[in-house]
């Protein structure tokens, strides 16, 4: 279905768990922008993890849904982290159309003595590693990957470094997540997790417009402008890095009223939203399909009291089988 362009005031506002596509044709920008709430806070709350973790995680789903909401097939978007900090492990995935799942890994004792000595930056707890994404378009194609290096201060800057150097397409990301303290209707207090984001690109007809922009000259540059870049993108980027990290969580705000602050005089116009929701695409069918292929000797090191117990670590939902009925199932499965 064709997107179709709203103005301010001819909608109801898309509210949380909803990315908002947008326009901004003077400035030749197109983006994405969303507020993550229940759905994000159940993502975090189900596994209850500790406060550096969770907002870490709820960055990388905001990034998630923001770019896997683009795609235009059906298919598969995961962004991963991998390093060798207290946090080793970060990995969101949105299925098409609409289903996010999300999961963090990490080492209680290094993550305890690294809040201690105050290290909780990103690049403290993810380390030294690499940020990957993946687009899966199903079992007859071949998944592409691009991969850049964990060496920015913040993922929104670590994705932004990918962006240049993979995509060729100038795009700046902005990403931000925060905790809720308050009282439910009943008066009693209340813990809940926030979280948006907004992706904006450079995309206009002339494609020699986009040529990126002279890298950093360090410390001593202070130029008003990186050389040879674009005034239109100059202009949308200068005006997206002026973003609190608030505005981007505050309930408050929205997504449209924020599009509308920041964009205004140059025309930009949001389109149907999308949800977004809180869905894991495990299954018995596919923890048993993965059992069956177990050895004998697999099954029997992984059955307790007669029963294989998989829990999973996105949604933790168990999966209980007769170790007799998996190996039952392997013998069929490997012709014996």
């Amino acid at each position: 279905m064709a997107e179709t362009a709203t103005a301010l005031g001819e909608f109801d506002f898309a509210g949380d768990d909803h990315v908002v596509p947008f326009q901004v044709e003077g400035l030749d920008v197109r983006g994405r922008a969303v507020q993550l709430g229940p759905m994000l806070d159940t993502i975090l709350e189900r596994h209850n993890y500790p406060a550096p973790v969770a907002r870490l995680l709820a960055e990388v789903v905001v990034l998630t849904v923001l770019l896997g909401t683009s795609l235009k097939f059906d298919g598969k978007f995961t962004v991963q982290t991998k390093g060798d900090g207290p946090v080793d492990l970060l990995v969101a995935d949105f299925s098409t159309p609409e289903n996010v799942r999300a999961y963090a890994r990490f080492d209680q004792s290094l993550l305890e003595k690294a809040i201690a000595a105050g290290e909780t930056e990103p690049e403290q707890l993810l380390g030294s590693g690499m940020l990957a994404f993946t687009i899966d378009q199903g079992k007859f194609s071949q998944p592409y990957q691009g991969i850049v290096a964990l060496d920015g201060a913040t993922l929104e800057d670590i994705a932004g470094t990918y962006f240049r150097q993979s995509e060729q397409i100038p795009t700046r990301v902005r990403l931000a997540a925060a905790e809720l303290f308050d009282r439910d209707e009943a008066g009693k207090p209340r813990h809940r997790w926030r979280a948006g984001g907004l992706v904006a690109q450079f995309l206009p007809e002339a494609p020699e417009r986009m040529r990126p922009a002279d890298l950093h000259g360090g410390d001593g540059d202070t130029s008003p402008r990186r050389h040879n870049e674009d005034d239109a993108w100059s202009e949308a980027r200068s005006l997206v890095e002026t973003i609190d990290a608030d505005e981007l969580t505050d309930p408050l705000v929205g997504t449209e009223r924020l599009l509308f602050r920041l964009f205004h005089e140059r025309g930009v116009r949001v389109y149907e939203p999308r949800a977004v929701f809180d869905r894991c695409s495990c299954s018995r069918e596919k923890i048993k399909g993965v059992l069956k292929g177990f050895s004998a000797e697999e099954i029997d090191a992984s059955q307790e009291d007669g029963q294989i117990a998989v829990t999973c670590e996105f949604c933790s939902t168990t999966y209980r089988f007769a170790a007799e009925e998996i190996s039952q199932a392997a013998e069929i499965s490997s012709g014996s």
